[in-house]
């Protein structure tokens, strides 16, 4: 792990294929609204399953914000995608300045563990430090890979 990256495992009760497809088209199901630019009015958020597909968020009357795009797709395997939210919590439209998050899904018996990798948090820019530690925090990253595993 480097100094602008976070790691976290959940453990999830389904074989990699149903943990993959949770993750991916259940996306809306999982992710708080209150982590939404829309709150509340948040219509849909998730991302397009496919290579190249935007990670998006749908609002009142089809706004559409996108901010990631996925950059590996391997189901049941493996999942890339940037995250392309500054510092201040702005959608940041440049790729240039976005960090990825990798998933890995990895079968261990009846279940699958999860593994959840934040990296390049660096090129954010100025307040970089606050992605991570906020993402690294109980409420980042292990509080949205919790509400996934409580899915199940």
């Amino acid at each position: 792990m480097t100094e602008d990256s976070t790691t976290h495992e959940a453990w999830i009760g389904l074989p990699p294929m149903a943990a993959f497809r949770l993750f991916t088209d259940g996306f809306d199901r999982w992710w708080p609204r209150e982590y939404t630019w829309g709150g509340a009015a948040c219509v849909e958020i998730g991302m397009e399953p496919v290579l190249g597909g935007a990670c998006r968020e749908i609002g009142p009357h089809g706004f559409r914000c996108d901010w990631g795009r996925i950059t590996l797709w391997e189901p049941p395997r493996r999942l890339c995608f940037t995250w392309q939210i500054a510092p201040d919590r702005a959608p940041q439209p440049d790729p240039a300045f976005a960090s990825e998050v990798e998933v890995v899904f990895e079968a261990q018996g009846a279940r699958t563990r999860v593994v959840l990798t934040h990296s390049g948090m660096a090129r954010h820019g100025e307040g970089w430090e606050a992605v991570r530690e906020g993402m690294g925090s109980p409420q980042g990253w292990p509080l949205l890979l919790g509400r996934y595993v409580g899915l199940v």
